[in-house]
């Protein structure tokens, strides 16, 4: 499938027509867009350190330089120096056009997320404002976060299946209860798909991740593409595990397994194939990193 085709995204049964700021918003993202990636930047704030939910196969990471995977941070921001780290970005890299906050936690979960998108909204109106999130959060703060302006949205999806998603998720707190086993799966996937519907009828421009987990989500992964499509989610981006915490020890899958999934879920929606599987605190090209400037200029 071609990024010219799709002038309108079918939701549900309605052919919705992109808007040109719409268009502009995945054809600059680097992540929404192959093309874009070669050409354009963005940059990650951490400013979000607490999680409300434990995967089976995440360990965050708030003081590391050596990693490059999701949750890993050198240092978790204010919402104050989160901005100073943006005007020194814009300074010196022009192609940066995505601010964005992706962890090392759980962006809903933590107050400062809004905050930080509403200083950098306010100073850079121009720049797209990204967010990653497990969905939890998703339907109760989808108001706020279309007040402030954030237009591209990924959301983790492991499972449409709770009895799968259990063997993932290893607890979820909601207003302040902690949910083991099938019903933390449950109320899990509720949120996540009411949120997928929710941000989609705001039109924003939602990405689906779906971490492939050998001998977990491998056989069900076209289940989540078939799910999320009807829901009007404009890409998939399957991740290979990496290995650690409860899922240490599952091989993740190789390259060859990844790209034949991928081949077969391009069948139903359009594939990102060209993800880094980022830092929560990554600036630049994908795949060309250069927060460590930052992070030296600011120790000077």
């Amino acid at each position: 499938m071609s990024e010219n085709a799709y002038p309108t995204a079918k939701v549900g049964d309605q052919e919705v027509p992109w808007d040109p700021e719409q268009l502009r918003k995945i054809q600059e993202h680097p992540c929404f867009s192959e093309k874009a990636c070669h050409r354009f930047g963005r940059m990650h704030l951490a400013v979000a350190p607490r999680c409300n939910i434990q995967c089976n196969y995440c360990i965050r990471d708030f003081d590391c330089v050596n990693e490059c995977r999701p949750g890993v941070t050198s240092q978790v921001l204010t919402p104050e120096e989160a901005l100073q780290r943006v005007d020194e970005v814009m300074e010196k890299i022009h192609y940066i056009k995505v601010v964005a906050v992706a962890g090392p936690g759980e962006p809903l979960f933590n107050e400062p997320t809004f905050e930080t998108f509403r200083l950098v909204g306010e100073k850079y109106p121009h720049l797209i404002l990204c967010m990653s999130t497990n969905g939890l959060l998703l339907p109760d703060e989808i108001d706020r976060l279309d007040s402030l302006g954030i237009s591209n949205v990924t959301v983790t999806l492991n499972a449409v299946d709770p009895n799968i998603g259990k063997e993932i998720y290893e607890y979820v707190t909601y207003e302040g209860k902690k949910y083991t086993g099938l019903e933390a799966a449950e109320i899990l996937l509720d949120h996540q798909l009411r949120g997928l519907e929710e941000a989609v009828k705001r039109k924003m421009i939602v990405k689906v991740n779906t971490v492939l987990i050998p001998t977990i989500n491998d056989d069900h992964v076209i289940e989540i593409s078939k799910t999320i499509k009807k829901l009007g989610v404009y890409i998939q981006n399957v991740m290979p595990l990496i290995p650690q915490y409860r899922f240490s020890h599952l091989s993740p899958p190789t390259p060859a397994e990844k790209k034949a999934v991928q081949d077969e879920l391009s069948k139903i929606m359009r594939q990102m194939r060209h993800c880094r599987q980022c830092r929560s605190d990554a600036i630049g090209r994908l795949g060309c990193d250069v927060q460590q400037e930052f992070e030296k200029t600011e120790e000077k």
